[in-house]
């Protein structure tokens, strides 16, 4: 028994004697909030350790009931408001204590707009070592929001469950994969809401089992639904576990039938055991391989597999606001690193002389192309590859740019990209970010050479922590 108490690998979570901290699981402390964190949950201290209070929020005294503690900081749920802040708001989704969608439905729309520009200014100072107040620091602007910040989702991502022998489809409870059964989202567009619960009602009157991702049976395991809101068209999009679907073309019948604007109906086959969506199969069922949709005057086809922003009518303004600080008048060659599917190539395209656009998945370049094609630009070039192999090998071609745009996944640039845009040294490189934290730390790179000038922040995903972000950098020596 004492060998394997020493093979212990370190303290009991709970035991507050052995981490020697103020609190412990199961406890309900009383504390003040003084601030939020990037995910939207209050900040307290009780001793100087710091807990974080999901449902709390700045300049609030709660009750709150600890659920984990690690050495230099826990996790606590509220359970009670003492003394509620002046921008408490109370949510209008029935859901919202229950769903891990929204984490800032409490708080006042305008102040999760100072929220989000806070955010950004404090990752810029904490982490890029950047100076954000006073004479000669960082202009980060108050993030553009929406007028209605509800309904904006252009796609749902519903997985499907049973529960009690009944099938039920929502999104997971928060940390969890526990489903939420629920009808409608209040970030969704409502086309989304009625062509779910349509399927989840035919494949109940069916008979369609859903998929149990703990025994791994079932055939049914996610509906994703797709809108083109400037169409109106909608894609339905099955994910199951086999090719084979029972009463299939009786399905197909009935979800033409009963989802209003359904141009397109789409299988994905999936068999492996995993957390991600999609397989490697897709097969058109019915009706077109995809739907179309505008951002400002620039036409897009969306297929079941690719990337497309979820709120459009925020992403014309972050583009907008990239083309603004592109700078681009006509004679500039502009390169768009992780360019997608040409989104943000084909904006710039508008008012630049040639861009250049290269993204490292294949398929992602073939949609860019085919929106080329299909808005009529001639004025662009995609490559697929790794952005830091394809861009020097442009370079090694003659071809100078004079905007370098970067539109990164979360985890921020490739260091060999960063080192790249040093090297090649662009008048201006405009930087959109989706993670304030990874954004900072590769401006602090960019920063050996070029001004940071602004950053502007957008909210693209109302009542969520998230807040996206474009920066523009400017080259010292011009």
């Amino acid at each position: 028994m004492g060998k394997t108490t020493k093979k212990r690998r370190g303290p009991h979570p709970t035991a507050k004697a052995e981490l020697d901290v103020p609190v412990r699981v199961g406890q309900t402390v009383e504390v003040e909030i003084t601030g939020l964190n990037h995910e939207g949950a209050g900040v307290g201290r009780i001793e100087g350790y710091t807990l974080f209070v999901s449902g709390a929020l700045a300049q609030e005294r709660v009750r709150a009931r600890v659920e984990h503690v690690k050495k230099n900081f826990g996790f606590a749920k509220m359970v009670e408001v003492v003394e509620a802040s002046t921008y408490r708001a109370l949510p209008p989704c029935p859901l919202y204590d229950r769903c891990g969608g929204c984490s800032l439905q409490h708080l006042d729309y305008a102040e999760q707009l100072r929220h989000k520009q806070q955010i950004v200014r404090d990752n810029l100072r904490r982490i890029g070592g950047f100076q954000v107040e006073g004479e000669g620091a960082i202009t980060v602007h108050p993030t553009l929001g929406m007028s209605d910040p509800w309904r904006y989702r252009n796609k749902a991502q519903v997985p499907i469950g049973e529960e009690n022998g009944a099938l039920v489809g929502g999104f997971y409870a928060e940390k969890s994969h526990s489903i939420i059964d629920m009808e409608a989202c209040m970030i969704q567009h409502q086309a989304n809401d009625e062509a779910v619960a349509v399927v989840k009602k035919l494949a109940s009157e069916l008979q369609i089992r859903a998929y149990d991702e703990q025994r791994h049976t079932g055939l049914l395991r996610h509906v994703v639904v797709k809108v083109g809101v400037k169409t109106g068209e909608v894609m339905v999009v099955l994910v199951t576990t086999e090719e084979e679907i029972p009463q299939r073309e009786r399905l197909v019948e009935a979800i033409r039938g009963q989802v209003s604007g359904v141009t397109s109906i789409v299988q994905n086959v999936n068999p492996e055991r995993t957390n991600v969506i999609f397989g490697k199969k897709t097969v058109t069922l019915w009706g077109s391989d995809v739907i179309y949709d505008y951002i400002g005057p620039i036409k897009f086809a969306i297929s079941a597999r690719s990337f497309y922003q979820v709120n459009p009518a925020q992403t014309e303004v972050l583009y907008n606001k990239t083309l603004e600080y592109a700078g681009a008048t006509g004679t500039e060659t502009v390169i768009d690193a992780y360019c997608g599917i040409g989104t943000i190539s084909l904006f710039l395209a508008q008012k630049s002389r040639h861009v250049y656009g290269v993204e490292i998945v294949p398929e992602a370049i073939a949609d860019a192309n085919r929106n080329a094609e299909l808005n009529g630009v001639e004025n662009v070039t995609f490559e697929a590859g790794p952005a830091e192999v394809v861009i020097p090998a442009w370079k090694e071609k003659g071809i100078r740019a004079d905007v370098i745009v970067v539109d990164p996944p979360r985890k921020g640039c490739d260091e060999a990209l960063l080192a790249t845009i040093l090297e090649m040294q662009p008048e201006r490189v405009v930087y959109v970010s989706c993670n304030p934290s990874t954004l900072a730390r590769d401006l602090k790179v960019l920063a050996e050479r070029y001004e940071v000038k602004e950053v502007q922040p957008v909210d693209m995903f109302p009542h969520t922590g998230h807040v996206e972000s474009v920066a523009l950098l400017v080259y010292k020596g011009f």
